[in-house]
This record gives structure tokens, sequence and C-alpha cells, in this order.
């Protein structure tokens, strides 16, 4: 994000009050230079707004369509694991949040031909004596810029619909089958999904199907889970053991589901307790199966075991106000855990669990 001016007809009055004090007649409006937004360090000026910057993307594309979605999860799909060159194809899926309970639907969404730029991930920097060569050779520099386009044409959306009773706080994709997927509504339901029709449908096609807006399936889903008290947001599958599956809700309980079958599953009837307040995330350990991490409204992380108990290993203060959502961070997983915070007012913060630490 860049900061901008939000009225330039209002700073060019402010400008000009300015100029007059000086004994001066200019009228230009002021320009700030392009500098890149710090959440929680940088404040917003009078009249400033934060605006998109699209040269920071490599690709960037928009669709309306048309409520909107509180959710969505990336479908992985057997492309590839490492894709260079442009364009690319992509699936993922969203819930919408609609007006009336009954015109919801979960989204499943296909979207090739993306074209975009490829860049060098971190430029090289010029050298004092390279600056006028470069600065001569600006216009052919971007001309080749140009020629680093990859792919051509307009991005292809293909979009199937599975109507969902009630707003979708969140969705997500198994990533040891894609094509299942669990729902957190509004309605306090958790619901589970098979979506490999649609996928399949959507991989088979290479163009938008049909005209307007498509139509949408009544189906019913896996499992309908009616056990939370209240309605959550916090929902993970286990990356480890496909089918396992930890849901939160606002009521500070945490369930855990495991796989009886390819399409069943049993839930403990007796949560997880240890929060005081709603469950805001939570998030399986990529490396051990039986360990997970929640955070919560009441401004704690709590990391939990299955095999010891609906107890929390350890649980401590991270912050006054909400803690919103965590990650684990790969990159130090040999060495000890580590999870990644994000909470209110955009504070971050990495506990590292092996050494007892705060950083």
């Amino acid at each position: 994000m860049v900061r901008s001016i939000k009225n330039p007809k209002k700073a060019k009055r402010k400008n000009k009050v300015a100029k007059k004090g000086d004994g001066s007649s200019s009228s230009s409006i002021p320009s700030l230079p392009t500098k890149v937004w710090q959440p929680g360090v940088d404040k917003l000026e009078e009249g400033e707004e934060l605006q998109c910057d699209p040269t920071a993307y490599n690709s960037l594309h928009a669709f309306h369509i048309g409520w909107p979605c509180l959710s969505f999860d990336i479908v992985r799909d057997t492309l590839g694991l490492v894709r260079n060159e442009f364009p690319h194809t992509a699936y993922f899926v969203a819930g919408t949040q609609a007006e009336k309970p009954s015109w919801n639907s979960i989204g499943v969404f296909k979207v090739s031909n993306i074209s975009g730029k490829r860049r060098e991930l971190v430029p090289n920097k010029p050298s004092n004596d390279d600056e006028d060569v470069d600065s001569e050779s600006s216009d052919s520099d971007e001309d080749s810029d140009d020629d680093e386009e990859g792919g051509s044409g307009t991005p292809i959306l293909q979009l199937r619909k599975v109507a969902h009773q009630g707003c979708v706080n969140r969705i997500r994709a198994m990533t040891q089958n894609p094509h299942i997927c669990a729902s957190w509504a509004d309605t306090g339901h958790v619901q589970v999904w098979d979506l490999r029709s649609h996928l399949n449908a959507l991989a088979e096609s290479e163009t938008i199907v049909g005209q307007g807006a498509p139509q949408v399936s009544n189906q019913s889903p896996l499992v309908k889970f009616g056990g939370h008290k209240d309605e959550g947001y916090a929902i993970d599958w286990n990356p480890i053991t496909t089918g396992r599956l930890v849901t939160g809700d606002c009521n500070s309980c945490i369930y855990l589901w495991e796989p009886a079958s390819d399409a069943t599953w049993n839930v403990d009837p007796n949560p997880f307790i240890g929060h005081s307040a709603s469950v805001e995330d939570l998030q399986w350990s990529p490396t051990e199966p039986d360990v997970f991490a929640s955070c919560s409204v009441d401004g704690h992380i709590a990391i939990w075991d299955t095999r010891v108990g609906k107890s929390a290993l350890t649980s401590f203060k991270a912050h006054n106000a909400d803690v919103n959502v965590i990650s684990w961070n790969r990159c130090w997983l040999a060495v000890c855990w580590h999870l990644e915070v994000m909470m209110e007012h955009f504070l971050f913060m990495i506990l590292d669990c092996s050494r007892g630490e705060i950083r």
C-alpha cells in the first residue's frame, strides 16, 4: 500500500494559502513521494488515504462475483508445485455473505490464462558509474519490461455454485484431498463438502461455461455438525493426518474431528477448554500431527496436544487486544517451534515455544 492525497483540490487550496503568506503565486498541487505503508508505524495525515500500487505485483486481476466473501482458500491441483512461467491456472473456493441466509453459496472457481510479469526476487542495484547509463536507457528498459510479460488476453473466470444455508464465516480445503472442504456458517453449523464433481467439470472445460449467472447446485454436505453452541471462525485441516480437523467457536470451545472413513467423521463431544472468549484461529503444527495452536479474543495464545487431555499444554497473554490470526513459521522447524502471530492494530510477534521466549 502507498500513500496519496485524498482530496487534491483541498490540498491545492491549502497550498495557495501557504504560498500567499510567502509572497508566492504558485498554485501547484503538492506531491508526496511514493512510500510503503508500515502498519503500526506510519500515521495517515489529514487528506491522505491508502491506495494500492499495481506496480508492486507481478500479476493483479480483479473479478466481480456478486455477494462479498469473508473467506476463501486455494485448492491444491495437479498442475505442478513450481510454476515459473505465465500464463497460470488456479483453483479456489470461497463462501458468500449474502443479504438473506438462503441466498448464500459456496463458489468453486477456476481462473485460467492468468498473465503477469516475471521479475527478479532481488533487483540488481546499479553502481554509481552506471546511473547515467541507466537513466539514458530508461526508455529501452520499459520496452524490455513489456517483453517480459507472460501470457496474453484476458484471464478466464469459471464458476460453479453450491447452495449454503447461512453466511460462510470461513472455508478451508483439505490439503491431502482438496475436493473435500469444510465451512463454518453463521448459523453455528460446521459442514464438510465433497466438491469433486465441480472441480472435475471445471478442469475439463477450457472456456466460460454458459452465459449469465451460473446455476446454484442444491447439494447435501457429507457432514453437518451442530454441536457448537455458537457460530465461529476458527477451522483447520491437519496437514499430516488426512481428514483430522479442529473447529473453534465464539463460545471459546474447540472440537476435534477424527475421520471414520473417506466421507464420515467422529466429533469428540468433549471440547478443549482454556480460552475465556471467542477462538479466532486454529493452526495445526506442520510437523507434529497431534499438536495445534489457538488464539483468542481474550488476548491469549495456547498450545494443545490431543494426546494429553482437554487442557492446553501452555497458554500466555500475548496482547491486551484481540489476537486474530496465527501461523506456524516453517523456516524454523528443524530447530524449534515458532509461531507467527497477527493481532489487532497490526502488531506482529514471534513465539519460540521451545525456549519460552517472545520476540
